[in-house]
């Protein structure tokens, strides 16, 4: 099957996770795409394929005739897709040649240049973007749809020499659960590579550490004609720890290696109000004060309004991977080695964000990241350049017949 077509096929399948869950996966239309990929994966004829009660998707390329003593490499990409946006009824859009110019997703929606001049190098690419009412999902079955087309090719042509591959898909990702239950051991690979980055020659082996942070808040609330003095409206609550915490340290502010306070989600009455966050920075210190700030910041409104009034659950999420990933430096130098030999300009830079492979890392199996070819990912602008994912599915190949030689 072509990468676009089985793309196309993938991202039809509505696998939105759903970070309200409790089940595990979050949503059980994931097991739609999880379950048609170890389908596809033994109609290709790969072995032990196998699937187990977490959704964990695996499957083996065997070794080469003589290289099976090869460091055994894996491949791994996640099925959902953003609880941020609507997956369901996907309605790709593909532009054959693009001129370089804005695009019409729809009669009242336009994604211009002038907002995404990242656009500009794109010209001559084959785009496919959405139609302005959902994500399109590349994020992450861009990656998804090329460790497939790749071990497609593989297992179609002896001739190219390989050690043991292992290729395995992941639910929850997106929610930040995505490797929860992922056992590293039954995976069985001496090192690993997500499929999940986006802008051409992307190569990512740092990584923010991250938290997150959900602030209950108990107003009291009294008839506002009699309420001075007795009322705690807390909403007003919620909007003053927000001013406490730091303006300038919020994304749209932030870009290289600064981190932020991301405030993600608001509800509220004058009775009770929930406030969330996603806290993240590369530098472990700078990680650990913004949370002790985030506590500090609950304690002076306690002080304020009175204790309890504000009940602070702070999680850690993932942290960085480069300290696991450095040790091994033949996993960046191969990575980069095999963009060169399909013609693309490795790019070195820190993630700002997370993947399943920053928690791999920590479990014992390096994992850096490497791109898929999508932008725009979580929202009705993304889009990804079939050129681009045909570049990363070169980039598979040539790292299996490198960790082979």
């Amino acid at each position: 099957m072509e990468l676009k077509d089985r793309f196309l096929k993938y991202v039809a399948i509505d696998t939105q996770s759903d970070e309200n869950s409790e089940s595990f996966p979050s949503s059980a239309k994931e097991w739609d795409l999880l379950n048609l990929l170890v389908e596809e994966m033994k109609a290709l004829g790969l072995e032990d394929v196998s699937i187990d009660k977490y959704g964990y998707a695996m499957g083996t390329i065997p070794a080469s005739k003589g290289k099976e003593n090869a460091p055994v490499i894996g491949f791994l990409a996640h099925v959902d897709t953003s609880p941020d946006m609507s997956g369901k009824d996907v309605h790709p859009r593909i532009i054959e040649e693009y001129d370089g110019g804005d695009i019409v997703l729809n009669p009242s929606l336009t994604m211009r240049v002038a907002e995404f001049p990242e656009l500009s190098r794109f010209v001559g690419h084959t785009l496919i973007h959405t139609d302005g009412t959902t994500l399109l999902g590349a994020d992450d079955k861009a990656g998804v749809a090329e460790i497939m087309t790749a071990a497609e090719y593989l297992m179609s042509h002896p001739e190219v020499e390989h050690g043991k591959i292992r290729i395995g898909f992941t639910p929850d990702e997106e929610i930040g659960r995505g490797v929860d239950f992922f056992d590293v051991k039954a995976f069985g690979a001496d090192f690993a590579y997500t499929m999940d980055g986006g802008y051409e020659g992307e190569l990512e082996y740092e990584n923010f550490n991250a938290a997150s942070a959900k602030i209950a808040i108990q107003g009291r609330n009294v008839h506002p004609g009699y309420a001075k003095h007795k009322m705690i409206n807390a909403i007003d609550v919620a909007c003053e720890l927000n001013s406490l915490v730091p303006a300038v340290e919020r994304p749209q502010y932030t870009e290289g290696y600064e981190g932020f306070y991301h405030c993600v989600g608001f509800t509220g009455t004058v009775e009770e109000a929930q406030v969330s966050y996603i806290i993240r920075d590369h530098d472990a210190e700078k990680f650990e004060a913004k949370k002790v700030w985030m506590h500090n910041i609950v304690g002076i409104l306690n002080n304020k309004y009175g204790e309890g009034v504000l009940k602070l659950t702070l999680k850690d999420q993932y942290y960085n991977m480069r300290k696991m990933v450095e040790p091994h430096p033949q996993v960046i130098e191969l990575a980069k080695q095999a963009m060169v030999e399909a013609d693309v300009t490795p790019i070195v830079r820190p993630i700002r964000g997370g993947t399943d492979g920053a928690r791999l890392s920590f479990m014992g199996l390096p994992c850096p990241n490497i791109f898929a070819g999508g932008m725009n990912f979580h929202g009705k602008f993304e889009y990804c350049s079939l050129d681009s994912m045909e570049k990363a599915v070169k980039v598979i190949i040539n790292l299996c017949k490198l960790w082979g030689k």
